[in-house]
Order: structure tokens, then C-alpha cells, then sequence
């Protein structure tokens, strides 16, 4: 059973006492040097008897977008994300309004908490530009410096914090331009007043980009350049939270604009991500049977405490759900309810400190992410900047729920805590002044991006392992540090599975290491999962020699999958050949099967795909991890071997289409070995990655690009010689069957009386094109342009001019030859011109259908109104009574909030119930025997497994 942990005391050491604020940590922020603001001090001359603190906020200073691109954004979002047009050219991205009103937040924020909330607090902001060894580009850091008692400092970093957007996001949606543009080539101002309303909503800035400009030579890859030169794309700018709310209602706009009918259900977060499953299998099977899209909310809702003005939060418990009917998305609903049912829960709190909290929260939120999905856990964690500890995790088997815990970990191994005692003696130099501390801690704070405070004679660093060496460079370099003698401590966080790896009671590593450098290195117990070592040390550079003689120590290591199947080979009698590879390259090695890996026996439907071989080595012996694996690797046959994966573009509207083809899809996977992963609706990505065997996963990726259908659109000056032409037989044996059989595409020729405009296609008063579609699979786009050459010499032919065809894609360059002719003046050398694939001289459209309105008044249903008034209130106001059923409300026993339960462990299932592998149960469903079949073919399906 999961237990609670808490945090072990310390093994006491005879270095001084470190202070009693724990610094927390801050983020990789950018750096500095430049025009300081004036800095301040309650006590000009004195010296500081109360703890000093500096950090750098973590501003995310993103771009904003290229003016010229721009075809709409909403309200004041120019003014916001645009510098002003008088503005001096090549101006940092920092300057941009919406940047410099943050930064000006902070300054104004201070001038509030300085004589107010906290009196004997000073804070003092100052922005500093440089560019150093630390940083590659030339960028902005913002630093504060408080001063105070720790009670204080603390919380005033954590309400400054939490007072301004430290997290600045930019998301993409693409949309189709027959989409936004109605017939005569005017935006539909149903579309712009509803992004809108989302921006206003949100607290959000949209822009609705041009496409971006095909590359030449690369429009004929496949056909996915050129399938996408139609597409504009939805940027959508704020704060982390705000824009992932935004993104959500614009893909369900999208939606409806398909005429996808829309719902929302309520369901407790803290299940949600159990519900998913590993790797989102389960959610995945659920859309791939019911043709439904789920948009589950972020998984850490108000963590960074900042909310935008005007701005209205997601429900945290609420999704939305899309599908064709009703029907459909009653389906989905029963199946995830029908998951919450049956599910076990252990839930487990585990301490890390202060520091490594914020910096998880600053830096690797994303990373965390990650290893949710992975493993179908979910992780609640602190505000940012608040005095909690402890993060909590809750899983549905204890063995991916220690799995989280012992990956999130290593992130914290990441990051190092240090200080540095100035001690007494008779002959010590003063203590620097105010002012001069404060301009120090400053310094080092934005150069580097660590935390540093100085509290009574020790200065403490928190940050990544290289930013706080660079920070006790930069101290050691300080007069007053180097007058006086000092003792300095580093720790590092390591599993505690390695301990004896670093440790080398056999060889002697640590006493080793501790003769050569003088230093001392003390094993330091923190919590069940991990320890500290403690690098100690009375001078700088023995010091800095001594971590990096335990850094080297350190494991590095790989995985990767070997078959079970190939395990004893590889080992061999007795392990002798294993022995003999760890031998060689001093490389321990060891294989887990799947009952080591917690499948009891069963056939993990990812498990060809864990890594079940990992490779672990002293870090100084890191190069020969990769010798190894290839050595083992060469023992397993060619098709077990040499696992990779290779992304496919495809558009996202098709994926549900796709899924639904479970049938076919399985039948590729098991002919080619291959698995097929889309990715999850939320992330509204065009990448589908086919993983398996490297000989095999091209024809995987071929068949699989034969389901996707592309068209392709080329207009020609209308004639009636030239319809009379495409009317005969002659054209129908010679072109139409011949293209359809030699290159698989299909011709489609049409009058059409509309001509270009900015905007779109206007109407005209005469036919004056013949636009001709090329419609095909995506396996064939290559054989795009030699269907253009053969319908054009055909037309040449008969005497029919094509100069003005448009739709045309540009010749392949030969050689490289060409790159060089722009070096020759020469008359003879003469580079033609490149035509743009997806300029205004061609359309490609990739969805055919009735795409309606997005308030339904065109799309023809059951229940043609999409965004009624009861819908929009769930859609706006979070009203949980304009839920789809009052059955939607899915919560565990005894909890009245995310993950607020006392119990450790408890179960959701009722009596005689059985939970299968996926979590995923076929009794109790109306339609039974259906999921039945979904659970039974499941075993030879892992399309939507890693």
C-alpha cells in the first residue's frame, strides 16, 4: 500500500549552521548587463543584519507575429503584441508593449509591497541586457532584490510571482481557408466575432495568420507542402492556462464548423489522467469507436496563481466532447464513466524542497507532463512560490505511480543547492554595505539565473548544476569573498538506487576523490528515494576540482528495447556473454522481462516497445553506452532490431477519419510491425509518428499514406475549343484512364466562372476558367507533376495554350550546382525563377463536405442548432446544469475536490467487478458487445500505444 513520506532530518555537520530560509529556486532566464534602475535601501550605509534575497523573474518574452502576415486580430492585440510604428527598427523582443507593461507591473507592485504589507521589506527592480559565455543570443532578464526576515522574503517572492505572467505561451490551430472566407472571398464575421468573444473570454490575443510560404523544392515531398498552402493559421498569445482554455474553443469552433455536435461532462481531475490511460490508450480507443474528439482540461490549473484581467478560468473538471450525432457522444460519455467506475486509485505524498519545486513549476511543467502520459498518473503540485514542500501523486497501479516518483526525481537530481561561508577571524575584512549587496546579488542573479540570498555571513545558490557554478565563479571573483576564509558546500540529489554506484565501497572512489582535491564528501539521507552528497571544501578551486571528480562519478545511462525472447541468448550460460560485454567496456548491464516491468504474466500491449535493456557507467566512461547497445543490438535479428520512428504530416481534421479505420489500420500494424501513434486532440498536431523496425517502417509509412486523400487544383483560361477537347473520347483513353492507372490520380474538369480576389475567390459575370482537380492518396502526390506535364503536352498538343495555367509546382533542381550562380555575373548562367507553390496562382482544398456554420444555420442535423443558449452558458460560464446529463458529474468516493481524499488507497469499482489491462471494462456498457470486440482486438492493436 502507498504511504506517506516526509522529510528525514539531516545528518549534522561541523560547518557552520546554513540559514534558515531554504532559497527557492528561479528559471534558465535570460541575461544581462545594461542600464540598472537606481537602486535602493533602507539602510544606505549599514551593514545587512536581515536576509537578503535576489532572483530573476522568468519572463517568457516571446515574438510576436510578422505584421505582414497578419489577416485579423482581435481587439487591441496589434497594439499589444506590435512594437508602435514609429518605433526604431531591429527593436528586442523584450520591448514589445505587452512585455514592457509586465515588466512595469513589477516595478509598480514593488512601490506597493515596499512600505506597506511587509515594512521591512525593499525591493528593487532593474532589467539588464548583455550577452555572455552563458547565453547565446543577446536577450532580457529582469532581477529583483529583497531584503527582510525570511518569513517576509518569502512572502513577498511568492505573491510578486504570482502577480505577473511568468509563463507567456504562443499556440497554433490551423484552419482551412474555405473555412474562414465565405464564396465572394469576404472573412465570415461569424468566425472573427467568435474569436472574439473567445479572446475577451479567455483573456487571450488571436491573430489570424497568412499560410506560410512554401519552400520550392520541398512542395513536391510527398505532397505535404503543397496540401497546406491553403491553410491559415490561428495564433493564439497569453499566459500558459489562459491560451491552452483559448485553443480548446477554437478547435471545438473548428469542429462546428463541420458540423460535429458539441457537449461537455464533468469528471474529477484528478482522475482524469488515470481515466487516459498510459500513453492515452484508452482515451484513444474510445475516439478511434465512437468517431468522437475529447478535449480534456490542463492538467494543472492555476498552478503559476496568475489570472489575466477580465479573463475567466476553464472548469477544471470539464471536458468536451465532439461528435457527427448525439448518439456518438452519448457513447464516449458511457465509455469514460464506465473507466471512473471500475478504477482503483493509490494516491502517495512525497517531500521535495522548496527550490526544486518552483523550478519543476518555472522550467520542466512541460517534462512533467510528459511522464504523466506516460505512465496514466496524475501529479498535484504547490503554487508557485508558496511555503508547501510536498507534492502529491495518484495513480491507478502503484508500479507506474512509483514509476512518476522516481522520474520526477531525476529532474530534481538537476538542479543543486550550494552555499558559501564567509567565516570570522581576527583579520576578516568588514561586511560589505547595503548598496553593495544588493548590486552583487543582482549581478549574479541575472547573469546566471539562479536564486541567491546572504543571511548573517553565507550566501546560498539555487539553480541548474551549471548556472550555480557559473554563479560561485562569478562570487570568487568578489573582493570581499576572496579576503576572507570561507567554506563552501554543494549538494547534489541523486536516487538512492546509485548510492552504492557512486559510493565505490570496493574501490575507494570517494576516498580517492577526497585525497586528491582536499575536500570532503558526506552522504546525506533525504527522503525513501533520494540522498544527498555533500561536496565540501575551504578553497574555490579545490572545491570546484572536487565536484568535478564527483560529477564524473555520476551514472550515465541508456535504454532500450531488446524481445524477451533474446534475452537468455544475449546472457548466455551462466552470463557469460553478458559478463564479458560489461568486462570490455566497463558497463554494468540489466535486462527486466515483463514480469519484472509489473505485467504479472500478461502481454503488455505497449511492451514491445519499453525499454526493457538499460546500460548504466560512470559518467567519465559515458562514450562507451553506445558501444554496448550496438554490440547487444547485433545479436537480435534485423527485424527486432534498430527501432525508429519517422513523422508524417497529415492534416488534423483527417485523424478522426483515419482512427476510425481501426480494422485496416490493424492490419498494417501487424503486416509491417509497425505501430501507428496519433497524437491527442488536444495538441492539435498534424504529426502521426509510425514507430517500428528501421527496414520496415518506409512501407508501413507508404500503405498507411495511401488512406489519406489530397486534391490538388489548377485553373486554365477557359476556351470552347478547349471544352469541347476535354468532352472526347480521345481525352478520357489518353489522359483521364491512363493518369488514373499509371499514377493513381483522377482528373475532374470544371467550368468555373469566379475569379481571384485578396480575400478569396469572387464572383464573375462570365466563365472564364476551366478549373481541373487532380484528387489522389498522399502515397501518390509524387506522381504530381508528371500528371501536370502529361495533360499539359496533351493540351500543347491540340493546339491549346497553357502559359496562363495556375496551380503549377516548381521544376526540382537538378544538382547543387545552382546554389552557386548567384556568385557568377554572367549572362549565361542564369537562374530561373522559382514559382511558388500555394502563391495566388493555385488552390488545393483537403476537405470536401458540407462545412457549415459554426451557429449551425447550414449544416443540416437532427438538432441543427450548435451553440444554443444553453450551450453557450456551459460553454462560457462553466454552468454544470447544461451538461449533456446529469450522469456526467464523475467524482471518487469521499473526495470533495482534485485529489482531496484522506484515504491512500480506496477503490471506484462496485462488488464482482473486474478491470482489465487497458482499464478499459466491456460489462455494464448498452452496447456490450461492441466494446467487447473493441477489448478482444485490442491485443493486436497499438496504434495509439508508445
Amino acid at each position: 500500500m502507498a504511504t506517506t513520506l516526509g522529510l528525514t532530518s539531516g545528518i549534522h555537520h561541523v560547518l557552520p549552521q546554513k540559514p534558515s530560509f531554504d532559497v527557492t529556486s528561479s528559471s534558465n532566464l535570460p541575461d544581462a548587463m545594461g542600464d540598472n534602475d537606481i537602486l535602493t535601501s533602507d539602510e544606505d550605509n549599514s551593514t545587512l543584519e536581515s536576509l537578503t534575497y535576489a532572483f530573476s523573474i522568468p519572463f517568457s518574452f516571446i515574438p510576436g507575429p510578422d505584421p505582414d502576415q497578419i489577416i485579423m486580430a482581435t481587439s487591441q492585440a496589434r497594439e499589444r503584441w506590435l512594437h508602435p510604428p514609429d518605433s526604431p527598427p531591429n527593436l528586442p523582443t523584450s520591448k514589445l508593449p505587452i512585455h514592457q507593461k509586465s515588466i512595469n507591473d513589477v516595478r509598480e507592485l514593488c512601490k506597493k509591497l515596499s512600505p506597506g504589507l511587509v515594512a521591512r521589506t525593499t525591493v528593487s527592480v532593474t532589467e539588464l541586457t548583455a550577452e555572455t559565455a552563458l547565453r547565446k543570443k543577446q536577450t532580457t532578464s529582469v532581477g529583483l532584490w529583497i531584503a527582510g526576515e525570511p518569513a517576509e522574503v518569502h512572502k513577498t517572492r511568492g505573491l510578486i510571482l504570482q502577480s505577473v505572467p511568468v509563463a507567456m505561451r504562443r499556440a497554433c490551430v490551423n484552419i482551412d481557408h474555405d473555412q474562414y472566407y465565405l464564396p465572394d472571398g469576404v472573412p465570415n464575421p461569424r468566425i472573427t466575432n467568435h474569436l472574439e468573444r473567445i479572446a475577451q473570454f479567455t483573456g487571450t490575443d488571436i491573430f489570424v495568420l497568412k499560410p506560410l510560404e512554401p519552400t520550392s523544392i520541398v512542395a513536391v515531398d510527398q505532397g505535404s507542402e503543397a496540401s497546406q498552402n491553403r491553410r491559415l493559421m490561428i495564433s493564439i498569445f497569453g499566459d500558459y492556462e489562459s491560451v491552452e482554455h483559448a485553443k480548446t474553443r477554437v478547435l471545438i469552433m473548428i469542429d462546428d464548423l463541420l458540423g460535429q455536435e458539441v457537449i461537455s461532462m464533468f469528471m474529477e481531475l484528478s482522475v482524469q489522467s488515470m481515466v487516459c490511460g498510459r500513453a492515452r490508450k484508452n482515451v484513444k480507443l474510445i475516439e478511434s469507436a465512437t468517431r468522437t474528439a475529447i478535449y480534456f482540461p490542463p492538467p494543472f490549473p492555476q498552478v503559476y496563481g496568475y489570472s489575466p484581467p477580465g479573463g475567466t478560468r476553464r472548469e477544471p473538471d470539464q471536458i468536451f466532447i465532439t461528435g457527427s450525432s448525439r448518439e456518438d457522444i452519448a457513447k464516449a460519455e458511457r465509455m469514460l464513466l464506465n473507466l471512473t467506475l471500475n478504477m482503483r486509485v493509490f494516491v502517495k505524498d512525497v517531500s521535495i524542497t522548496l527550490t526544486k519545486i518552483d523550478y519543476i513549476l518555472l522550467q520542466r511543467l512541460d517534462d512533467v507532463k510528459k511522464i504523466m502520459d506516460a505512465n496514466g498518473t496524475f501529479v498535484q503540485f504547490p503554487v508557485l512560490g508558496s511555503p508547501a514542500s510536498l507534492i502529491r501523486i495518484q495513480g491507478s497501479e502503484t508500479l507506474h505511480l512509483e514509476r512518476t516518483i522516481k522520474a520526477i526525481m531525476v529532474i530534481c537530481g538537476q538542479f543543486y543547492n550550494a552555499s558559501w561561508w564567509v567565516m570570522d577571524s581576527p583579520i576578516a575584512r568588514l561586511l560589505p554595505k547595503a548598496l553593495e549587496v544588493q548590486k552583487l546579488l543582482i549581478d549574479v542573479a541575472a547573469f546566471t539565473g539562479v536564486s541567491i540570498a546572504f543571511n548573517k555571513q553565507v550566501f546560498e545558490f539555487s539553480g541548474s548544476d551549471e548556472n550555480v557554478k557559473a554563479a560561485m565563479h562569478m562570487l570568487s571573483d568578489v573582493p570581499f569573498v576572496k579576503e576572507n576564509p570561507y567554506q563552501i558546500r554543494v549538494k547534489i540529489e541523486l536516487a538512492n538506487e546509485h548510492k552504492e554506484f557512486v559510493s565505490g565501497k570496493k574501490n575507494g572512489k570517494i576516498n580517492k576523490i577526497m585525497s586528491q582535491s582536499n575536500i570532503q564528501i558526506i552522504f546525506d539521507t533525504f527522503n525513501e528515494y533520494n540522498f544527498f552528497i555533500d561536496v565540501c571544501g575551504s578553497q574555490f578551486d579545490t572545491t570546484m576540482l572536487g565536484l568535478k571528480l564527483v560529477e564524473q562519478e555520476l551514472p550515465a545511462a541508456v535504454s532500450f528495447h531488446v524481445p524477451d525472447s533474446y534475452h537468455k541468448r544475449i546472457i548466455g550460460i551462466g552470463g557469460q556473454h553478458i559478463q564479458r560485454i560489461m568486462k570490455k567496456y566497463s558497463v554494468f548491464v540489466k535486462f527486466s522481462n515483463a514480469m519484472e516491468r509489473g505485467a504479472s504474466g500478461r502481454s503488455e500491449s505497449d511492451g514491445s516497445k519499453v525499454d526493457n535493456v538499460i546500460c548504466r557507467t560512470p559518467a567519465r566512461n559515458a562514450a562507451n553506452l553506445e558501444l554496448v547497445k550496438s554490440e547487444i543490438m547485433g545479436m537480435v535479428q534485423r527485424a527486432d532490431a534498430d527501432i525508429v520512428q519517422e513523422h508524417v504530416d497529415i492534416p488534423r481534421l483527417l485523424h478522426r477519419t483515419l482512427m476510425a479505420k481501426r480494422k485496416i489500420l490493424d492490419d498494417l500494424e501487424n503486416k509491417w510491425g509497425c505501430t501507428i501513434i496519433f497524437p491527442s486532440t488536444e495538441m492539435a498536431s498534424d504529426i502521426v509518428t509510425v514507430k517500428g523496425p528501421q527496414w520496415q517502417v518506409p512501407n508501413a509509412v507508404h500503405e498507411f499514406l495511401a488512406l489519406v486523400p489530397e486534391t490538388h487544383i489548377i485553373r486554365l483560361k477557359n476556351s470552347p475549343e478547349l471544352e469541347e477537347l476535354l468532352k472526347q473520347d480521345e481525352f478520357k483513353k489518353t489522359i483521364a484512364d491512363r493518369m488514373n492507372t499509371q499514377f493513381g490520380i483522377r482528373l475532374h474538369p470544371t467550368a468555373d466562372n469566379a475569379t481571384e480576389s485578396p480575400g478569396g475567390r469572387s464572383s464573375s459575370n462570365g466563365e472564364d476558367y476551366m478549373e481541373i482537380t487532380f484528387t489522389y492518396t498522399r502515397n501518390n502526390a509524387g506522381a504530381l507533376r508528371d500528371a501536370i506535364e502529361m495533360l499539359t503536352n496533351f493540351l500543347l498538343s491540340h493546339g491549346i495554350q497553357t502559359d496562363s495555367i495556375k496551380g503549377a509546382l516548381p521544376r526540382p533542381k537538378s544538382d547543387s550546382f545552382e546554389d552557386f550562380v548567384p556568385f557568377f555575373h554572367s549572362a549565361v548562367f542564369q537562374k530561373p525563377s522559382q514559382s511558388r507553390v500555394g502563391s495566388s496562382n493555385g488552390s488545393i482544398r483537403r476537405l470536401s463536405g458540407d462545412a457549415g456554420s459554426i451557429f449551425g444555420d447550414q449544416v443540416s442535423h437532427a438538432e441543427p442548432a450548435q451553440f444554443t443558449d444553453t450551450t453557450e452558458a456551459a460553454f462560457y460560464d462553466g454552468d454544470r446544469k447544461a451538461s449533456s446529463s446529469d450522469a456526467g458529474l464523475a467524482r471518487p468516493p469521499g473526495s470533495s475536490g482534485s485529489i482531496s481524499s484522506t484515504r491512500t488507497s480506496f477503490s471506484l469499482g462496485r462488488k464482482g467487478s473486474t478491470v482489465w489491462e487497458g482499464g478499459l471494462e466491456a460489462t455494464g456498457l448498452p452496447d456490450g458487445e461492441e466494446w467487447t470486440k473493441l477489448e478482444s482486438d485490442r491485443s493486436r492493436s497499438n496504434s495509439v500505444t508508445t
